[in-house]
Parts: C-alpha cells; sequence; structure tokens
C-alpha cells in the first residue's frame, strides 16, 4: 500500500514515515499543502496521513480542495487540537479518521488499516481465497493452514492480488504500491515478484494469470482430469 504523508515539521514526519515503512507501507513524504496537491493530480495513493497545522494551507484546506477535485482516498488527519467542534469540522470536509497528538504508533496503524479495508471494500482484517489467508493486522500468511514466509515486496503484491480477487490488479497500481520517491524499481520487478508467488502457490492449487496488457488475477486451479496425463 502506498501512502502519503503531509507533515511540516521534520522530526514528526520522519517518526511516522518510519513507523509507516516498518509496517509494510510505501510511504512518500511532502511538508506542505500545496506541494500535496501537486503530488495527487500525478500520481496515485491508497490513503492520506495529513497534519492540520502545516503552513500557509492547512491540512482541514488541503483535505477539502482534495475531495472537491475528486479524490476519492482516505484521509486520516492528525492534530494537536482535542476540541469536539475542530473535529466534528475536519470529518464534515471530507476526513475519514481523526487522531490527536501525542498518540501510540500502533492506535495509527490500526486505524490506518481500518481505513484502508473499508476504502477496498473488506470487512475483516484477514483476507482469504482458497487455503490462501493473509492476516492484515500481525502480517502473519498460510498456505493450506501452514505459515507462508513472505518479503516485505510478496506480502505487498500478495496483498493487492487478494483485495482485487477475483478480479485482476493493474500492473501499474501494484509497481506503484511497490515504491515510493526514494527507491526506484523498474516494471519488470513486479513480474519478478509475481514469478515467486506462482512458485509458492501453484503447488497448493492456486494461479496468477497474466491479463495481457493489464496485470494478474488471482485463481484456483481446475483439478486435473482423472486419466489425462
Amino acid at each position: 500500500m502506498r501512502l502519503l504523508l503531509v507533515e511540516d515539521d521534520v522530526m514528526v514526519a520522519s517518526g511516522i514515515k518510519l513507523g509507516l515503512t516498518d509496517a509494510g507501507y510505501a510511504v512518500d513524504w511532502v511538508a506542505s499543502a500545496e506541494r500535496a496537491l501537486e503530488v495527487t493530480e500525478k500520481e496515485s495513493f491508497d490513503a492520506a496521513v495529513i497534519d492540520i497545522g502545516l503552513p500557509r494551507m492547512d491540512g482541514l484546506e488541503l483535505t477539502q480542495r482534495l475531495r472537491r477535485s475528486g479524490q476519492s482516498m482516505p484521509v486520516m488527519i492528525l492534530t494537536a487540537r482535542d476540541a469536539l467542534s475542530d473535529r466534528v469540522h475536519g470529518l464534515d470536509l471530507g476526513a475519514d479518521d481523526y487522531m490527536i497528538k501525542p498518540f501510540e504508533l500502533p492506535e495509527l496503524l490500526a486505524r490506518l488499516r481500518a481505513l484502508l479495508r473499508r476504502s477496498q471494500a473488506a470487512t475483516s482484517a484477514v483476507l482469504s481465497f482458497g487455503p490462501l489467508e493473509l492476516d492484515t493486522a500481525n502480517r502473519r500468511a498460510t498456505l493450506g493452514g501452514e505459515t507462508l514466509d513472505l518479503g516485505p515486496r510478496e506480502w505487498t503484491v500478495m496483498e493487492y492480488l487478494l483485495i482485487n480477487a477475483p478480479k485482476p490488479a493493474s500492473k501499474e497500481k501494484l509497481l506503484h504500491a511497490l515504491t515510493g520517491w526514494d527507491k526506484e524499481i523498474t516494471p519488470n520487478a513486479v513480474e519478478v515478484y509475481i514469478s515467486r508467488l506462482r512458485g509458492k502457490l501453484e503447488p497448493h492449487g492456486l494461479a496468477l494469470r497474466s491479463i495481457r496488457g493489464f496485470g494478474y488475477r488471482l485463481e484456483q486451479q481446475a483439478p486435473p482430469v482423472p486419466g489425462q496425463d
């Protein structure tokens, strides 16, 4: 999952970004609302974490402008203001959730997971498809009841495939999820991770089908017909 962090305090932003990155997210950071508007016009994100106290244009106006421009990604507002009226105003302007500083990172991560599930129409922290299960809260994968070892980027690809199943996931979306501005990978890297996942899934009756010119779809393999080689 790719997140946009909008925070003008360098130390606070560094801490949040580190925590989100350690949790497996690709995080891009900007220090102003104006810059956030620029990047969201050109690139896509799965969610935004926005501080209210930004210079010039504050986080509430930024959220309102994002919604007016048609951006539907979940927005988490961060603020030191604890007045009920401020929280209500932020939600009315289009924010999806609100956290008051100081906060604990585990709670931020849990709330982000909830926002992302709602945005993807998922009702549970556990994503499943046939014998495959991904526990997104505990970052634990199982296949046929056995632990499935997934590297960080393998996890990201697998999570997107499961969220979209049985529909295909676009290669472009997978690429965006795998990297932020400070990391560069080629489109061929997606194929590398798909190949690795195929090797882990196919022995258990799951297939990753290539959709020409688009991306990949997670499918259950048809059982072999008795008597056929």
